[in-house]
């Protein structure tokens, strides 16, 4: 059977095998090997016309080794087996100059994956794939464009880019893990960028990504875009101030990555997480829950398996606003005396709600929620900013419009938000259902009570 450009190859992970069996032999007590091989295809335009063609071929392997209780880790891109022996030689010589770390150790087999042997459970690879060709590739790209359509509308500029590519992964260990993950990525994304009558220069981006060809909204990526940057032309101050804040789902998940971040182990560990001791308490409100859903079928984010090859399993991070859940690996749960869960949140959920008191709208979407709030800030697009891992002090800059009554008044830029993680999320007023699948974290509008802004 004719192997897929893009795929690992029999040789390949023959070769895997082998690096295992040598590294036993030449005196490490245990070792993992991850192979690693991805192709992504590239068609940028300018203006309408094409600009750029990229094709990158990228292959790695990955090697830890356990050595006389010292552990390390080293790479290589040339799996040839000729030259195994020397590279193994070396890495274990360099592993033995190192101090022992008695914490490092291979997951127990019983905590890992079983069923990811083809790679293809969770249906994320695209057997189309292979038909794809660069004159397709190319159709895609210029067919997107509506720089000719709008160009008399004030767009100056418009640079689109259509990728497709294919990742395929396996991790294999001493203790007997092998799992595979295999998944196609078909993806649009542009940046348009207009002019009001004084000259005045706004910026509108819009994407889509999908494991599936057939998913992918690329004719509204364009149009979108335009959109999203005419909408911010004549833009206004308004007064510093608390206001309601509506953050709409391109960006609300912005605000998640802390929580999640604060809840891993390495921060928990240097007492770097303002989620410190928080595990089985009511630190956020009853009406969030937050659940790692990485076993979906089809869907962005979706993995069967961890870098350890733990097996993922559907998991409530937060429920009812209770903490439930550290992620915590095999190290970390050695060094901290708690038991292991997985690594890292893979995809996280969060789920539709209002809080007590207002009543539910009939759309759950950006318009639904912003109904619901009345007056307040919408929130498109962040502009640079920080927050503080150790206490969950923020400050973020933002853009987006003033809206009242539930409609957009007018456009709003650089402004600051400022405030604390706690604090915000135990204001959450509402959480719609509109998440963007083409993302990895599915969080949808959000909407919060009593945010500070800086104009």
């Amino acid at each position: 059977m004719e192997e897929i450009t893009g795929m690992l190859s029999q040789e390949e992970i023959r070769t895997a095998e082998i690096c295992i069996e040598k590294a036993l032999k030449l005196g490490a007590s245990k070792a993992r090997v991850t192979l690693s091989k991805s192709l992504m295809e590239l068609f940028g335009t300018l203006d309408g016309q094409l600009d750029k063609v990229s094709h990158c071929l990228d292959r790695s392997m990955s090697v830890c080794l356990f050595v006389d209780g010292k552990y390390g880790t080293f790479s290589t891109n040339r799996l040839v087996e000729s030259e195994l022996e020397d590279f193994l030689k070396k890495s274990i010589a360099t592993v033995r100059m190192l101090a022992e770390d008695p914490c490092r150790d291979l997951p127990d087999p019983a905590r890992t994956a079983k069923d990811a042997l083809t790679g293809k459970e969770l249906s994320l690879y695209d057997p189309s794939y292979p038909s794809m060709t660069s004159s397709k590739r190319l159709d895609m790209a210029m067919e997107a464009s509506v720089f000719e359509r709008h160009k008399a509308e004030g767009l100056i500029s418009e640079e689109g880019e259509y990728s497709d590519s294919i990742f395929d992964t396996m991790t294999l260990d001493s203790n007997g893990l092998r799992c595979r993950h295999t998944e196609t990525s078909f993806e649009y994304g542009v940046e348009i960028t207009v002019k009001d009558a004084e000259g005045n220069r706004y910026s509108g981006y819009w994407w889509d990504s999908t494991p599936r060809i057939s998913d992918l909204k690329i004719s509204t990526c364009c149009e979108t875009a335009f959109q999203r940057a005419m909408a911010q032309i004549g833009p206004k101050r308004i007064p510093s101030g608390k206001y309601n804040m509506v953050v709409d789902s391109e960006n609300s998940s912005r605000l998640v990555t802390p929580l999640t971040s604060a809840l891993g182990a390495f921060a928990l560990q240097q007492k770097n997480s303002f989620l410190l001791d928080t595990l089985g308490r009511k630190v956020f409100p009853e009406w969030m829950t937050l659940v790692d859903k990485p076993l979906t079928k089809g869907q962005t984010g979706s993995r069967l398996f961890d870098s350890e090859g733990v097996a993922a399993k559907e998991t409530p991070v937060i429920e009812k606003g209770v903490v439930k859940e550290y992620f915590v690996n095999t190290y970390m749960s050695k060094k901290m005396g708690i038991a292991p869960t997985i690594e890292d949140v893979m995809r996280p959920v969060l789920e539709p709600c209002v809080a007590p008191g207002l009543s539910k709208p009939d759309r759950m979407d950006k318009e639904g929620i912003m109904a619901l709030v009345g007056d307040g800030i919408l929130v498109t697009g962040f502009n640079g900013g920080n927050s503080n891992s150790a206490t969950g002090d923020f400050s973020f800059g933002v853009e987006g419009f003033l809206f009242r009554d539930g409609r957009i008044v007018h456009p709003v830029r650089e402004i600051l938000i400022t405030g604390n993680l706690l604090t915000l999320w135990n204001n959450l007023l509402a959480a719609g259902n509109d998440a963007r699948t083409c993302k990895s974290k599915i969080i949808p509008t959000l909407a919060f009570k009593d945010v500070d802004f800086s104009a």
